[in-house]
């Protein structure tokens, strides 16, 4: 059953008279107690669509539009995202959608203590509670904050990377939500935090059953934590599967040259990494015909004049490509000769 059903979604922002496309018809969904991650390299759109389905954007820049973004409520109720009022839209974000920001730092107040923050969203959402600073303590014991007494006190910038994305998750989890978006919670963490970081993710999800949306570029932890992927290039998605499906058959050339790109145990020593040749493409002046192609080395004629769409290749797997990948397409990107791929 769908918690949240994407139709469509499109983005552009204003510059000027003109207004720039950075997101165009992407669609997806997600069912209850799983989670989906976000894939692609940085600037293809994956943030950008998270913080419009819950109208983070600025509405002066940036206009959004989609044949529905439609969520199941706790009543029973299914509404759509984008025809909610800002007030109703406040109490659906925080409370059954929460949002776990990138950079902590940059997203907890550098002028109030982690107590006071924590204690703000308490006196909004649970009203009931006489005196919400108990509760504050208990989330932060749950998410492993040491201390907590103690830390409550502390601002942001006496926390740890580790500490302050701590605070981020338990504000997060704090009123129970049903879906939690998490935008690369773990990219300012050196490799053990994030290891921690990720662990404890991953047990308050499973224990609460809540549905988690997961942006990243980090395939090692699509692997351990999702499972269903979406792949997005320059504003599209170019292929949607479950997990397993994805990463033993890929169909697009993009999801092949971003696994070849992951180094792994059996690559000789000294080996180079294969690349992907070239750069996305200007927003402002994408090309026509298929985006990829002007990198892809399996493209031909019809991929530089005429876009594909997605379509589903095999059940449940979606890409948008007009020669999906088959065993036999080979691995071109692997074919590079070493002197052309420096």
């Amino acid at each position: 059953m769908a918690l949240l059903e994407v139709k469509n979604l499109s983005i552009g922002f204003r510059n000027g008279s003109r207004l720039v496309p950075v997101v165009s018809d992407v669609s997806f969904s997600l069912d209850a107690g799983k989670v989906l991650a976000l894939v692609g390299e940085s600037g293809c759109g994956k943030s950008i669509s998270c913080l419009a389905l819950t109208s983070l954007l600025p509405p002066r820049l940036a206009e959004v539009s989609a044949d529905g973004i439609v969520y199941e409520m706790r009543s029973g109720e299914k509404v759509d995202l984008t025809k909610l009022s800002p007030r109703k839209m406040r109490r659906v974000r925080g409370g059954e959608i929460a949002y776990i920001f990138q950079e902590p730092a940059a997203s907890l107040n550098p002028v109030l203590t982690v107590g006071k923050q924590i204690v703000e969203v308490l006196e909004l959402h649970r009203p009931e509670l006489e005196d919400p600073e108990p509760e504050a303590i208990r989330l932060l014991e749950q998410v492993g904050i040491p201390a907590p007494e103690t830390r409550l006190r502390a601002f942001p910038h006496e926390l740890s990377g580790g500490m302050q994305q701590r605070v981020m998750i338990a504000m997060g989890l704090m009123l129970g939500p049903d879906l939690v978006i998490a935008d690369e919670p773990t990219t300012a963490l050196d490799v053990t935090i994030q290891a921690q970081v990720l662990e404890l993710i991953k047990k308050l999800q499973q224990s609460e059953q809540t549905s988690m949306l997961l942006i990243t570029h980090d395939l090692g932890i699509v692997a351990e934590t999702c499972d269903t992927v979406a792949i997005m290039y320059a504003g599209h998605l170019v292929e949607y599967a479950d997990i397993k499906s994805l990463y033993t058959n890929p169909k697009h050339p993009y999801t092949q040259g971003l696994f070849n790109a992951v180094p792994t145990l059996e690559s000789p020593l000294g080996s180079r990494l294969a690349v992907i040749p070239g750069l996305p493409p200007d927003p402002t002046n994408l090309p026509k015909g298929c985006s990829f192609s002007p990198r892809c080395p399996y493209a031909k004629d019809i991929c530089h004049e005429q876009a594909c769409g997605m379509r589903e290749v095999e059940p449940g797997h979606f890409v948008d490509c007009h020669f999906p990948l088959t065993p036999e397409s080979g691995n071109k990107f692997l074919e590079r000769p070493g002197k052309e791929a420096e």
